[in-house]
């Protein structure tokens, strides 16, 4: 959920008009509490980012739908007691109360036509294609920066739970785990070429494979490659180009073993807003990746999608051109291997 709701922070004129705009739509569908509108504006703008950033990734059946409305009143009833500007849990405010439940319930009626219901879902699901870049991202740099990674039981796929108690809905770990051995079969069967694969898991991004798989491989590697992880180096990397503020890259260097890591970053921005994968050559132009003498020797392993990358002289330095780094998969961890 936060990783859609960062990208909103790149389209603040955007947003706001989206707001206001909603809030002007439903504006009758308010009741009124003690004179004014309720719930106020704190509370529905709250509750406007909450229908960004957990609405499901896949197509709701009408029961999923009724229990998911379900789950957005109670979060927000939850977190207007725990504001205690209207009501609280040792004073509560019914009416209040029920007036935000009543407005949850009103602008997500699905019964009529409802315009806001229908472009909250086309702005969300414009979000949530963005937002996958950032899950991404933060999955493998916390998994390959300096410390232990920790991961929550159940978010090994895209999660979008709310704070207690909805976030304690049991785990499906039938389904992980089935998930996971087709992924290990897939794997095996496809050897060093993974391309085929990941246009499969990207072409299918919104079922949440995609994440486990950057989980699975990156755990694997850190598991078989200990202490780089544990004692290696930590090394920034600085890009250049025209794209260079939309990189964030890293290097682990222990002895001979080094390990590159890189993702993107605001990626609305670098893309212009366009939905587009992968972010190749049209999107990254002349960025490229210098590296020190120590890391320029050799070729480099993409452990997701099996390439060999070599590097390209650029300038006085030896360097890597991003748009190779990304031209299959929208996050890279690169292994050097031996020449």
């Amino acid at each position: 959920m936060r990783a859609r709701l960062n990208v909103l922070s790149e389209i603040p004129g955007g947003w706001k008009a989206t707001v206001t705009r909603w809030s002007r739509w439903n504006s009758a569908k308010k009741t009124t509490v003690d004179g004014e509108p309720a719930p106020d504006r704190n509370d529905e703008y709250l509750l406007y980012q909450t229908l960004v950033g957990a609405w499901p990734a896949e197509p709701l059946l009408p029961e999923e739908f009724n229990h998911f409305q379900g789950r957005i009143a109670s979060y927000m009833q939850k977190a207007t007691l725990e504001a205690k500007v209207h009501t609280s849990w040792v004073n509560p405010n019914e009416e209040y109360d029920a007036a935000v439940r009543d407005f949850v319930y009103r602008i997500l009626d699905n019964k009529e036509k409802n315009r806001f219901l229908k472009e909250l879902q086309a702005f969300q699901r414009w979000v949530a294609y963005f937002g996958q870049f950032n899950s991404l991202a933060q999955v493998l740099l916390k998994l390959t920066s300096p410390g232990i990674p920790d991961i929550y039981q159940g978010t090994e796929l895209w999660d979008f739970s709310l704070v207690d108690p909805d976030n304690r809905r049991p785990v499906d770990y039938p389904r992980r785990r089935s998930l996971l051995k087709d992924l290990k079969d897939q794997v095996e069967r496809a050897g060093q070429d993974l391309i085929s694969l990941v246009k499969e898991l990207l072409d299918d991004s919104h079922a949440g494979r995609i994440k486990l798989y950057v989980i699975w491989r990156t755990l694997n590697f850190r598991s078989a490659h200990k202490q780089i992880f544990s004692n290696g180096i930590y090394l920034p990397l600085e890009s250049t180009g025209k794209k260079r503020d939309h990189v964030c890259a890293f290097a682990r260097i222990l002895g001979d073993e080094w390990v590159l890591v890189a993702t993107p970053r605001l990626v609305v921005g670098l893309t212009g807003g366009v939905e587009q994968l992968p972010l190749g050559a049209g999107v990254w132009k002349d960025t490229c990746l210098p590296l020190p003498s120590e890391l320029a020797g050799g070729t480099y392993r993409n452990l997701f999608t099996g390439e060999r990358l070599s590097l390209q002289k650029d300038g006085d330095k030896m360097s890597l051109p991003v748009a190779a780094v990304f031209a299959y998969f929208p996050v890279t961890l690169l292994e050097r291997m031996a020449e």
